[in-house]
């Protein structure tokens, strides 16, 4: 009490958002009955009759749950292969420059992009590979090569949108190290200076292990969003053509769900979804705990 009394204004900050998590996240939790119903939009949730595991089940044997899966995971690992590391060198880089303009001008510049609209970000994504007049078509031309259509190749799709993620999300990711970086003692740096250590040795015995349980710890999280690729920028650049390779889980729910009117379906899909990413956030929790000492709980 003597505690919730010294720190009541903190604790009034964090009302607006805990009423945000309870109503968006807490509050629709009702609604995944309707996973194991046969749902009825005139009906209602609770009138609707219950059938089970049958959506699962028309899901699992579907002929698109092992490309959906396949899908979610492939682009999923090519994120976290490539991008994750990209912010942790990028805050490590940032950290070793000392011009103070220098490094708030760049680390501006790689914000931004985070800010930006994935609408708008699509769209330029659109434009500069455009068939006809698309910046990267041109200057192919230019070199001799043959323009092509780079959104409807299916084999090209999961690289376009690797490198539109790690363009638009690798300077925001990186704050969280950056501050990290800033916490570890300035002493240690002097000691291996000292020492004779260099700056890449600086780097993989001092700076690398200040971090590393940040690292730890976004990596864990990282994991745990591994089956949630970001559907709207999947829906925003994919065509039929390239359902093969760039169609994921959360965009066959909105499609299921949303355009298709089948809720029930895609509620179970969703949940299936949810689940997977529950055990993978256990499951790695457990082995940072025991191999690393460090996790989210």
């Amino acid at each position: 009490m003597n505690r919730l009394i010294r720190d009541k204004w903190l604790y009034i900050f964090l009302i607006p958002f805990l009423l945000w998590y309870v109503l968006f996240a807490y509050v629709p939790m009702y609604g995944l009955q309707i996973a194991f119903k046969d749902y009825n939009l005139f009906k209602g949730i609770t009138e609707s009759p219950w059938v089970g595991m049958e959506h699962f089940k028309t899901f699992f044997e579907s002929p698109y749950f092992f490309r959906l899966l396949k899908n979610t995971i492939i682009i999923s690992l090519m994120n976290l292969v490539f991008a994750f590391p990209l912010s942790v060198i990028f805050a490590l880089m940032l950290n070793e420059v000392k011009n103070k303009w220098f490094k708030k001008t760049v680390q501006t510049v790689t914000y931004l992009p985070y800010f930006i609209s994935i609408v708008v970000v699509t769209g330029i994504v659109t434009s500069f590979l455009a068939p006809s007049n698309g910046i990267v078509n041109i200057i192919i031309a230019k070199l001799g090569g043959e323009k092509q259509y780079f959104l409807m190749q299916k084999e090209s799709f999961r690289w376009i949108y690797l490198l539109m993620n790690i363009w638009k999300d690798t300077g925001y990711n990186s704050i969280v190290y950056i501050a990290a970086l800033a916490a570890v003692d300035s002493e240690l740096y002097e000691a291996a200076s000292i020492d004779g250590a260099g700056k890449l040795r600086q780097i993989l015995h001092v700076s690398l292990p200040g971090i590393l349980p940040t690292v730890i710890i976004m990596f864990i999280l990282k994991l745990g969003t591994i089956m949630e690729v970001g559907y709207e920028a999947i829906i925003l650049l994919y065509q039929p053509a390239t359902y093969e390779t760039a169609d994921v889980i959360s965009t066959f729910v909105y499609r299921t769900g949303l355009l298709e009117g089948k809720y029930d379906y895609a509620t179970a899909v969703g949940l299936f979804n949810a689940v997977i990413a529950l055990v993978l956030v256990l499951t790695v929790n457990h082995f940072s705990n025991r191999l690393a000492e460090t996790g989210l709980w």
